[in-house]
């Protein structure tokens, strides 16, 4: 063994041995790292594991605070019955082995899906940890991991849906999207284009493979509380999280014409569907979903009638990738680098939700202006890695089976 890799076997030892150590720190002592927005995914599955209530904030709160969360009032999930399902794990284990096993899958997803969408969009494979590098010095990706919030599992919907688009198993595809309905309002663009290139293109069985897995994960909510469905209904028909001021452009309508007008929040959404009648129009019969996933997740973000929280933004990081692996301008990678930090001061500063309003739409603005070539596969034959140009004319299959690329490296 040559001294690099001891050097490299010495780190990685010395790295076990330190994060062993913070394990065990962790557990004695409930003061470090309290948990935070964790909590709401841990109590509800613990209570539908009960046959409680997941959406009852009575039920829910005394939970929460015996868990460690300093709170008066509880911390709700509002995300849809089907998303009870990735969670309900977590409410096997007390909760400081949940919070520290939900922190590990999360890692483990963001480092995986930084590898894959650098090598996706053309990155060096010798320079593969320049991705997990990129995913984890995005600060929104560390506003996720540090409250335990539940976008990463977003991201990697995604990251699953390309992986699975490339080898060619359009059911998969689908199905992997159902990790992105957990919050469908951050890409519900996503499955416009999905319903347009089912009937355009007779690719139905993204279509299926979708519906069947949003039927199972709501069919195993629903084995542990048959109830679950109307409680979901009637949290959101009851008790709608109609005071968030988040930062969107519908909180800014409400703000500037009545807060108690909550139908303003879906104004912005009528524009990001105008939009993309007009960009299908446009692009639907060189269809791509490599190129077009980013665009797609950055358009459902800027125009998302709600939420769209500073730590929602890791499910951008296809974007954020793409510009690096992609060979973006220096202007635009100065610019991705000015947001980057300018979202670490903010954080700092204790601004808030809602100043981080901005975010996504220069993301957006960025994008459009680094992204002007199409994207670069990696892809491995009998003569060995090579690059190779997705021209979206080459990959527009007229079925349901879409073209195959080869292994990434």
């Amino acid at each position: 063994m040559n001294p690099r890799r001891l050097l490299t076997a010495a780190g990685v030892v010395a790295a076990a041995a330190l994060l062993v150590g913070q394990v065990r720190a962790l557990l004695a002592d409930p003061t470090v790292w309290p948990p935070d927005d964790f909590v709401e995914y841990w109590a509800a599955a613990r209570l539908t594991l009960d046959g409680g209530n997941p959406y009852d904030p009575a039920q829910l709160l005394p939970l929460q605070v015996g868990a460690g969360r300093d709170t008066d009032e509880a911390v709700m999930m509002w995300n849809p019955p089907w998303a009870l399902a990735a969670v309900l794990p977590l409410g096997l284990l007390p909760a400081r082995e949940a919070q520290l096993l939900w922190l590990a899958a999360n890692l483990l997803a963001v480092g995986w899906c930084g590898d894959r969408l650098w090598l996706r969009y053309g990155g060096d494979p010798a320079r593969r940890w320049v991705g997990w590098a990129a995913a984890f010095a995005f600060i929104p990706t560390l506003f996720a991991l540090q409250s335990g919030q539940i976008g990463p599992l977003l991201l990697l919907g995604a990251v699953l849906f390309l992986e699975a688009e490339r080898r060619g198993w359009p059911a998969l595809a689908g199905a992997a999207t159902v990790l992105l309905a957990i919050k469908p309002h951050l890409a519900y663009l996503v499955w416009a284009a999905i319903l347009c290139d089912a009937v355009t293109r007779r690719r139905v069985r993204t279509l299926l493979g979708g519906a069947t897995a949003g039927v199972l994960a709501t069919a195993v909510a629903l084995a542990f509380d048959p109830r679950v469905l109307h409680q979901y209904a009637d949290a959101m028909g009851n008790r709608p999280p109609d005071q968030w001021v988040s930062p969107t452009l519908g909180t800014v309508l409400r703000l500037l014409f009545g807060e108690e007008r909550f139908g303003l929040q879906f104004v912005p959404v009528v524009v990001g569907v105008a939009w993309f009648a007009w960009h299908w129009r446009r692009a639907g019969r060189t269809w791509d979903w490599a190129d077009q996933l980013p665009l797609l997740l950055l358009v459902s973000f800027v125009t998302a009638p709600y939420g769209a929280w500073p730590f929602d933004l890791v499910v951008l990081l296809p974007a954020v990738v793409r510009l690096l692996a992609g060979g973006a301008p220096r202007v635009v990678l100065a610019g991705l680098l000015a947001v980057n930090v300018a979202c670490l001061v903010m954080n700092v500063a204790q601004t808030g939700s809602f100043p981080f309003l901005w975010v996504a739409p220069a993301l957006l603005a960025l994008y459009v202006v680094g992204v002007r070539r199409p994207c670069v596969r990696i892809s491995v034959g009998s003569r060995g890695v090579s690059d190779e140009v997705a021209h979206p004319a080459a990959h527009a299959p007229a079925s349901d089976e879409p073209a195959r690329t080869g292994a990434l490296a």
